[in-house]
């Protein structure tokens, strides 16, 4: 009973270190993100292909932060068909993240509100929606 209690404690500190980290990847990506859009947005390019750029952007960045640190103990062997398809996959979920942040900046903005606040209202979205959905499907094989 005891060991079943250690287990489901170390399990829960496992999953809480990795969101931190799917955190900090979050961060670094969103950095990208960000920055990008704002260059856009000052260079005179419109609200949503400039959200989209920026989001794109920071998919490359996340991929190589997360599959090197985050989720390094079920990213499959670099070179494997399993990789490729847990690349496909990062994609995949990206793309999910893609088409919520450029509705929501979308909206928000076809609303009258700030494209800065829309897109801060899409990256929360975005962020908790990426998560689940690498940690879940993506890298499912890590067991947490």
């Amino acid at each position: 009973m005891l060991q079943s209690f250690h287990g489901a404690v170390g399990a829960i500190r496992r999953g809480q270190n990795r969101w931190l980290g799917y955190l900090f990847a979050s961060g670094v990506a969103l950095c990208c993100d960000m920055g990008l859009f704002l260059l856009l947005l000052d260079a005179g390019l419109p609200s949503i292909p400039a959200s989209a750029t920026g989001y794109s952007s920071g998919i490359l960045v996340h991929w190589l932060v997360s599959s090197r640190l985050v989720f390094a103990d079920s990213a499959a062997a670099p070179g494997s068909g399993e990789r490729h398809q847990q690349k496909w996959l990062f994609v995949g979920s990206a793309l999910v993240g893609l088409a919520l942040t450029t509705a929501i900046v979308g909206t928000g903005t076809a609303l009258g509100i700030d494209p800065r606040f829309a897109k801060l209202a899409a990256i929360a979205v975005s962020f908790q929606t990426g998560y689940l959905l690498r940690r879940h499907i993506v890298f499912r094989t890590a067991g947490i």
